[in-house]
């Protein structure tokens, strides 16, 4: 996917109500999710017990935090959109997150947002909010439904 360009905070404007690109695809590996309860320290056996998940979980596999996916947010907008004149950018919160279907191990996301509302700050910069659907590859629910406020500044 090419990202659109914009060249200043003025020109990102004009996609406030406007879809962006959808995402590109990522495989959710054990590996990343092992890595996720590294980092967040819930290693709960339902993302790390590869054998008792496949025993044990409704899922018969380990499943990703819901959290990973909306960490993957940040990652997955900066591959949407670039603007040339931004010098720096914030997550600045989110709103109404839901996790509707589990991420089983291998599972592949990929993202489809919009330009829901935009707000001049001081300083240059803009707070964005996007509304975010996270979607799992052959599932009808996504893993991901959240309005992911980002500050940009020029």
């Amino acid at each position: 996917m090419k990202p659109l360009e914009f060249t200043d905070l003025k020109d990102f404007k004009l996609m406030k109500g406007k879809e962006l690109p959808i995402g590109d695809w990522y495989t959710i590996t054990q590996e990343m999710i092992n890595d996720f309860a590294n980092a967040t320290l819930d290693k709960q056996w339902i993302h790390t017990d590869e054998i008792r998940a496949k025993k044990e979980s409704p899922f018969k596999s380990t499943v990703a935090h819901g959290f990973m996916s909306v960490a993957m947010i940040s990652k997955m907008l900066g591959e949407m959109f670039i603007i040339k004149s931004v010098k720096m950018g914030l997550n600045y919160g989110l709103n109404k997150v839901r996790f509707p279907c589990p991420v089983p191990v291998n599972s592949e996301l990929r993202m489809h947002s919009s330009v829901k509302e935009i707000e001049d700050l001081d300083n240059n910069g803009i707070k964005i909010t996007f509304a975010c659907t996270i979607e799992i590859k052959s599932q009808q629910k996504p893993a991901c439904v959240a309005e992911f406020l980002v500050a940009l500044f020029e």
